[in-house]
């Protein structure tokens, strides 16, 4: 790592799993571009979608720590436990919550007699990731963190 320059942060790890995140940020408006003919730069900050950046981010992060100081380094093991933990996140807790999300805007459609405030609000529906989604953005991570072996 002693000839890593830095580019962002200078902290390799770091860099690379902002790489990750951004990369994959970017297909999600690519994606969006092809599909709809159109896209917006609230689809490079928005959550959810094809693939899970959290997924990207923190897989790029543990492959990344793994190859510069081990696989069985307890900073490896932190990364690893912190990409298992965000990755169960991302399709269970807040896919959940995406679920929730659209029940409560059928309801509040089908209400009548609703405060000024609340006509016309909808809740954000798509928080989380499908399985899918979250193996795809853990593979670019994974696929981002294996440029540390260029420094190595």
């Amino acid at each position: 790592m002693e000839h890593y320059q830095g580019f962002l942060t200078g902290n390799l790890m770091l860099d690379l799993a902002i790489t990750a995140w951004f990369a994959a940020q970017m297909i999600k408006v690519l994606t969006d571009l092809a599909i709809r003919r159109k896209s917006s730069l609230s689809a490079l900050i928005s959550s959810g979608g094809m693939p899970s950046s959290h997924s990207a981010f923190v897989c790029a992060l543990a492959v990344s720590m793994g190859i510069a100081y081990g696989w069985h380094s307890p900073l490896f093991a932190l990364a690893a436990g912190l990409a298992a933990v965000v990755m169960y996140d991302a399709f269970n807790v807040r896919w959940s919550t995406g679920e929730q999300a659209k029940a409560l805007n059928q309801l509040l459609g089908s209400l009548e007699d609703l405060p000024p405030d609340l006509k016309g609000r909808r809740l954000k529906e798509a928080l989380g990731h499908t399985p899918f989604q979250v193996l795809m953005g853990a593979l670019l991570g994974i696929l981002v963190g294996l440029l540390t072996l260029l420094w190595k």
